[in-house]
């Protein structure tokens, strides 16, 4: 099988690697990456070589989050248009984490806003010393689709970063906070993530796999599958009822395009 936004590959015995494949858009996850992105998993969990997957992005990027521009062009307005829309964003995020088998994220670049939050979800993440991370969307008015963040992080660095809509935190913070396991030179990123999948791929996957279920069910038992439901629910309320500010800022997306709106964002909040 093949698909358009992503590569699904299996580099060696044991492990897959799900690339995403839109280097010219910094990987910014469309919703048709979202439906390649579900096939795909369909095809690892039902694969019994494939014992843990690797997750990249192509080019500089590991993904800016979702696209801006399929929003500007889209022009969804109302829970009713905001809903399947949503629900499809966060699926898609939690992807790697509901997979059964373990995830590794390779991050070669920035991870933003669903990027970052997608990244989160994986089991496992080694970066570059070069990539960044953070929650930007509240500078342009729209909510948090998968509030993830605070599950890793203290209530004071959550409400920080989601707040502020930073966008620029440093490897070295993020894996002070525990958000990545390991920072490793561009040319190690690859050679460290399959050298991780490898040895996961060693592992009984029978014993891997429950032992995953029962990680993941301590988070539910905390209330972690609520919590994320219900802020999706907000989002959902935030997107329906919409902002001035969002309106604003995917009128110069469509209008001038989306560096240009980035800078107008960001002139907003100079107070220029």
């Amino acid at each position: 099988m093949s698909w358009e936004t992503l590569t699904f590959d299996k580099p060696e015995q044991g492990v897959g690697l799900v690339t995403f494949n839109r280097p010219r858009r910094a990987n910014a996850i469309s919703q048709h990456m979202l439906k390649e992105l579900d096939e795909v998993c369909g095809v690892i969990a039902a694969d019994d070589e494939v014992r843990c997957v690797v997750v990249t992005g192509s080019g500089n990027a590991f993904s800016a989050g979702f696209d801006l521009r399929d929003q500007a062009d889209a022009m969804p307005s109302g829970v009713k248009d905001w809903v399947p829309l949503l629900e499809a964003d966060f699926k898609g995020i939690m992807q790697f984490w509901n997979l059964g088998k373990p995830s590794v994220a390779a991050v070669n670049g920035p991870a933003l806003a669903g990027g970052f939050e997608l990244m989160m979800g994986c089991d496992l993440a080694i970066a570059v010393e070069s990539a960044t991370f953070g929650e930007p969307e509240l500078k342009f008015g729209a909510g948090i689709v998968a509030m993830i963040l605070p599950w890793y992080v203290t209530p004071k660095v959550a409400k920080g970063v989601i707040y502020t809509g930073e966008d620029s935190i440093t490897a070295g913070q993020a894996l002070e906070w525990g958000l990545i396991n390991k920072i490793v030179e561009p040319d190690q990123l690859m050679p460290e993530a399959m050298a991780v999948a490898r040895k996961l791929a060693r592992m009984d996957p029978m014993v891997l796999q429950r032992t995953k279920m029962a990680l993941n069910r301590t988070y539910e038992i905390m209330g972690m599958k609520d919590a994320l439901r219900s802020a999706l629910d907000i989002d959902i309320m935030i997107e329906g009822e919409g902002t001035d500010l969002k309106r604003g800022f995917l009128k110069v997306v469509r209008e001038e395009g989306l560096a240009k709106a980035l800078a107008w964002r960001e002139r907003r909040l100079d107070g220029k």
